[in-house]
């Protein structure tokens, strides 16, 4: 059983990297927005209801995923990594999967924000995230998001065995899948 985190800010690539991934591995895909896109047409994202369901949903994926006979899951997610509740979020799902001796991997990718900007308007990533699609409020909370918080490392501050960083700014989603599948023999 394999558990890679794909992390880094919004509009990086780590869905569309996953996506790739997942055709040239036979590894299963949870991007980020999967429990989201569900719970947004019941609940505002900002509630606690959203909040508290969402985890719970990955949570129990993650519980019944690391008991089955899959070779593994990709998860997408932010991180925030100046915030402690963050870091107990991410280790709580890998102590889910260590627990049923899953070998862990972190992908993190980084990419500047102009690319970024420009991601966030292309056609995969609104066509499989639904809540993203009214451009000016994704655009700004994109921008806002710049500034209230870091969603990449410093140096060495991820301390898992199989981890990799990628700048993807001018990497196209496939070739980062082949880089990631080769670095961690998948």
């Amino acid at each position: 059983m394999k558990f890679i985190i794909i992390t880094g800010p919004q509009a990086v690539g780590k869905m569309t990297v996953g996506q790739e991934l997942v055709k040239i591995t036979n590894l299963k895909l949870l991007h980020n927005h999967m429990t989201i896109e569900v719970l947004t047409k019941i609940f505002d994202y900002n509630k606690e209801a959203f909040r508290k369901l969402n985890e719970e949903f990955r949570i129990r994926i993650f519980e019944e995923f690391s008991k089955s006979d899959e070779e593994g899951i990709i998860f997408t997610t932010t991180w925030d990594f100046d915030d402690k509740e963050e870091w107990n979020r991410i280790y709580k799902y890998i102590q889910i999967f260590k627990d049923n001796n899953a070998k862990i991997y972190i992908v993190e990718l980084e990419a500047n924000l102009e690319e970024r900007l420009k991601r966030n308007k292309m056609e995969n990533r609104l066509e499989n995230k639904p809540s993203k699609r009214n451009l000016e409020w994704s655009e700004k909370d994109l921008l806002k998001s710049v500034e209230k918080y870091r969603f990449n490392s410093k140096e060495n501050e991820i301390k898992e065995n199989n981890y990799i960083r990628i700048d993807n700014t001018k990497i196209s989603a496939d070739i980062v899948a082949k880089t990631i599948k080769e670095k961690f023999k998948l």
